[in-house]
């Protein structure tokens, strides 16, 4: 305690109210003296005591933050009585706790950034291999007659790498917190017919019937170009599932509570062990039998929960997958 500046100046302060007081008392008489002394002895004792008692709280707290930044487990909150330093203790502690929360999140955040970058890196490295592939195969056989079907196929890799891409650059502004989504009045049907008319002429191709069933004059607030962005991504979702020939249905609704866009198919609907996994980054499903990255679900759940919406899926009743959006009223 010596060593702080504070108990020093206390400490010399007292000694001179203490010569003074026992000059005086001396000076009245040796009973005085005496008792004066002893009054000065009893409150230096009594300073010094509890005057250690708070320096020692306080190198405990000391302790404890130096704890902290060097990333020791270790976090000790101790039982004080009212007063200042009870509520220091008590701020410092909800400190504490709050930068070991953020510390956490952080290595979490660093092990997800690994994580997905090596996903990214095998995501792009499978059709880049296709690609390299299909190039030798030209390379070697320029007359070949299959250099139509050859081209059409490095084609379809090279517009899927770009999808992918473009969907993480995406998803990387939509974490990064950088998207500003504009809030206003979005006619449900001029949504749907936003999100479906990119697909309309693939939908011809394999001969996949949309049936539509939106009430005219239904209203959901948000950003028509990222919301229909995630609708689209669930038609590519189920347009990839039916197969030729299937059958999509839109139905849209409302209650006093929120509005309802419910996206139908017939194809084969989710594994049950899928369901709960079924929008969580790069994962494809047990079952999977498309050529999709695990992305677009993804992508479509961070768009409409950052607008205030919901989404989940099930299997319906007579077959299929279904899946259900919803904005609060």
């Amino acid at each position: 305690m010596l060593r702080n500046k504070e108990f020093r100046r206390y400490g010399a302060v007292f000694l001179v109210i203490g010569a003074v007081t026992q000059i005086a008392g001396f000076s009245i008489g040796m009973d005085a003296g005496i008792l004066a002394l002893l009054s000065s002895l009893a409150l230096g004792i009594t300073f010094y005591a509890f005057t250690k008692i708070r320096y020692d709280r306080i190198a405990r707290i000391s302790d404890q933050i130096d704890l902290v930044l060097h990333n020791d487990d270790h976090l000790f909150i101790g039982e004080e009585e009212e007063g200042e330093l009870s509520i220091l203790q008590s701020e410092i502690t909800k400190m504490t706790l709050r930068i070991r929360e953020q510390n956490t999140m952080l290595k979490k955040e660093k092990k997800n950034l690994s994580e997905s970058l090596a996903d990214i890196a095998h995501q792009l490295r499978t059709p880049l291999t296709s690609v390299n592939l299909i190039l030798s195969l030209l390379e070697e056989n320029p007359q070949s007659d299959d250099r139509k079907e050859l081209l059409w196929e490095m084609e379809e890799l090279l517009l899927r790498m770009d999808w992918l891409i473009t969907s993480l650059l995406k998803l990387s502004r939509l974490d990064a917190g950088i998207v500003v989504f504009r809030q206003e009045p979005v006619e449900v049907a001029e949504l749907i017919r936003a999100a479906s008319r990119p697909l309309l002429i693939t939908m011809e191709l394999h001969e996949i019937t949309l049936l539509t069933d939106v009430p005219e004059g239904l209203k959901i607030c948000g950003d028509i170009e990222w919301i229909a962005e995630a609708i689209q991504n669930i038609l590519k979702n189920c347009m990839e599932n039916v197969g030729d020939q299937g059958r999509i249905r839109v139905i849209c609704s409302e209650t006093l509570l929120y509005t309802e866009i419910v996206i139908r198919d017939n194809g084969r609907g989710f594994a049950k062990e899928d369901l709960r996994n079924l929008f969580e980054r790069y994962y494809r499903g047990k079952n999977s039998v498309t050529a999709g990255y695990g992305i677009g679900l993804a992508l479509c759940r961070t768009i409409l929960v950052r607008q205030g919406g919901t989404i989940s899926a099930r299997n319906h009743s007579e077959g299929g997958a279904e899946f259900i959006i919803r904005f609060p009223r």
